[in-house]
């Protein structure tokens, strides 16, 4: 079987049975490794000096290591390979934790704190219904992008290896890419190569979001304010989503008790939102993720 077809089961699979927790509270989740093997480095090599050329070395034994092991793995036949791509992937996931936000809200504003607070890093405790909205909105599409669409790519380009090097470099940024006194220097490799590695896919998400949506005649505005974001891949499925549904994302928002200005996405969408906003997200990614399987069986269909 070729990738694409192989791609294709596995995200129905994903979309079937998401995260099964009767499993991974037996066994620890392939991300759960993967952050052990990331934090092994981080407590070992970033000390002292050259911490910037440690972070570089760090990186690049994490990716081959990760690339000789999907390479090995995918000699086991497709089964292995098509279980171990499902459990990668995380759009049935994605929803069920964006749609947790929506039903707390519904229950209350407490509620609705407490569930976004687990998906997003900003201050949530003072959040109103609209800032928890518009999180849980931000949120579902940055990780359609870094959760489903990246690693979906990644495996039709390079098979099981190109998803294993993707997910680590993608949880690598996510534990240490960050400008903080201990990470700036030795996790810039890992949020360098994070910004290449979804330089594409962040940019196809926003078309697989906009083509089912009727919005691509706002493609100009929607790269204009993919622009304003501060990171390169994270603005594009965030401005798409925002002309998707029309509301208005981003804006002021508080990290760890300091209030900080954001350019607004898609400024003269709604701004008075609740949990019926993120419902039209959440279909949003069901519709984008339909439009990804299709394409994959498409070209299964054409490598045959």
């Amino acid at each position: 079987m070729n990738t694409a077809l192989l791609l294709s089961i596995a995200m129905l699979l994903d979309a079937a049975f998401g995260e099964p927790d009767w499993l991974w509270k037996r066994l620890p989740h392939p991300a759960v490794l993967m952050g052990r093997m990331i934090g092994w480095f981080d407590q070992h090599l970033n000390a002292g000096t050259g911490r910037k050329a440690k972070g570089v070395l760090a990186l690049v034994l994490l990716m081959f290591g990760a690339g000789v092991l999907g390479y090995i793995l995918s000699y086991f036949g497709p089964i292995i390979e098509i279980l171990l791509a499902a459990i990668l992937l995380a759009q049935r996931s994605l929803v069920t934790h964006v749609r947790t936000v929506a039903d707390g809200l519904r229950l209350s504003l407490g509620a609705g704190r407490k569930a976004v607070a687990m998906i997003v890093s900003r201050d949530t405790a003072e959040m109103e219904e609209a800032q928890v909205a518009r999180s849980a909105i931000e949120s579902a599409a940055e990780n359609l992008s870094d959760g489903i669409i990246a690693p979906a790519f990644w495996f039709l380009i390079g098979g099981l290896p190109g998803m294993l090097i993707y997910k680590i470099v993608n949880t690598a940024d996510s534990m240490i890419g960050y400008r903080t006194p201990r990470h700036i220097d030795f996790g810039w490799a890992s949020a360098r190569m994070d910004d290449l590695l979804n330089l594409i896919p962040a940019r196809l998400t926003s078309a697989l979001i906009v083509l089912p949506s009727g919005v691509l005649t706002q493609w100009q505005s929607i790269r204009g304010d993919a622009a304003k974001h501060k990171s390169p891949n994270a603005g594009w499925p965030e401005a798409a989503m925002s002309r998707a549904i029309n509301v208005a994302l981003a804006g002021p928002r508080s990290y760890d008790g300091r209030m900080q200005q954001f350019a607004w996405v898609n400024s003269t969408g709604a701004r008075t939102i609740g949990p019926r906003a993120i419902d039209a997200a959440i279909t949003r990614l069901w519709q984008a993720w339909a439009v990804m399987l299709g394409l994959c069986l498409t070209l299964s269909l054409l490598l045959i």
